[in-house]
């Protein structure tokens, strides 16, 4: 086991990477699905049944864990790995996206961004040096640097601003980080869909030096074309030799796309939100499990699939479980939905290892193609 945390690029297939990310609490093994756990939880999942899915690391969010149960709470009951009971790495997004999204009456400074508190209204601040903060409270393996996340369509002068701005704020927070052996701070691109700035805060954050690398400011509405033709670009303004992480995506198609273009790690909510609301992703595309045409069908959601959901109930059951406001929906479903996520992530490690990357891609948009399983 690494003491230090290091990066160990394994093979290449066109701008498609696999590796392995050494960290002290385990390897990470690219690229990589990481299910995310908001508040402490995978939602609907227990952290023995997530790691059975075949995660290696899970999103914890500074901006939910700061106001509940707060950072300085979780730090004198031991820290987020020990509190929520995941001995494996975790990484904790700066708490910025959040902060955009969800805060009411923000107001954005050079200092930081004052907001109040989406639960109760109090009034907080978020500045680089106060998420670290809150990072090194929860003890999270992988930190992130603390960026501002304009939404799009936005003007390019707003881009130009916001980047330049998180450019400082990375700057800062790399002086606030300091020197933690076993522990990594990643930077954070930035610069929406023009080229050119999306190598300047390249250049910017290599100029600073970190363990690893985001590409921030996408999957905020901009469709899937334009992320696409921002990921032919972007990643290859940044370190060959360090992670490259696209924050908060996506659906498979999306994921198997920009893994395609060079991207090591991924994080969504959409398997485990998904699940909870009756869709399922299987390799033939999404099933509504609400849809009366599953109440009669005793087969199950994918028969290739061997997660619980898939070996031991039918069609039917789930669409009874759902339609009833059963727990047990929301657990089934969404374990499947992150079986599925790394089962897609294997096997694209194992088709980027054997060079046979664009085959296996044109098999998984072939199928899913095909679309769900005929009604009885």
């Amino acid at each position: 086991m690494s003491a230090r945390f290091s990066f160990d690029l394994k093979a290449t297939d066109g701008a498609a990477r696999t590796g392995v990310i050494s960290t002290p609490r385990g390897e990470i093994r690219t690229p990589a699905f990481m299910p995310v756990g908001t508040a402490a939880t995978v939602k609907a999942m227990m952290p023995e049944s997530v790691r059975a899915t075949g995660a290696d690391i899970l999103l914890g969010n500074t901006y939910h864990l700061m106001l509940r149960p707060t950072a300085e709470r979780i730090d004198r009951l031991g820290g987020l790995h020990r509190f929520m009971n995941w001995d494996r790495p975790i990484l904790t997004d700066s708490g910025g996206f959040q902060v955009m999204s969800l805060a009411g009456l923000r107001k954005l400074t050079e200092r930081g961004v004052t907001f109040k508190s989406h639960i109760d209204g109090s009034k907080h601040e978020l500045t680089p040096e106060r998420s670290m903060e809150i990072q090194r409270l929860l003890g999270s393996d992988i930190v992130m640097c603390f960026d501002e996340c304009p939404a799009l369509p936005a003007d390019r002068d707003r881009i130009a601003e916001s980047m330049r701005l998180s450019m400082r704020w990375a700057a800062r927070s790399r002086d606030a980080f300091g020197d933690r052996p076993g522990h990594a701070l990643f930077g954070i691109m930035q610069g929406g869909l023009e080229r050119d700035l999306r190598e300047e805060s390249a250049e910017a954050l290599k100029a600073i030096g970190f363990d690893g690398y985001a590409v921030g400011g996408l999957a905020v509405g901009e469709g899937q074309e334009a992320m696409f033709d921002c990921l032919d670009h972007a990643p290859g303004f940044l370190p060959q030799d360090k992670p490259r992480y696209l924050m908060g995506v996506g659906k498979p198609d999306d994921i198997v796309g920009a893994v395609k273009r060079g991207i090591d790690m991924m994080d969504c909510v959409l398997p485990s939100r998904s699940g909870r609301t009756g869709q399922a992703f299987t390799r033939r595309g999404v099933v509504n499990i609400k849809n009366a045409r599953h109440q009669d069908d005793p087969r199950p959601l994918d028969e290739e699939c061997s997660c619980p959901a898939c070996t031991g109930y039918s069609r039917a059951y789930l669409h009874h479980v759902f339609r009833a406001g059963e727990m047990i929906s929301g657990m089934l479903l969404t374990w499947h939905n992150l079986h599925y996520f790394q089962e897609i992530m294997a096997g694209m490690r194992a088709a980027i290892a054997e060079g046979r990357f664009d085959a296996w891609e044109a098999g998984f948009h072939a199928l899913r193609a095909e679309g769900d399983i005929p009604p009885l």
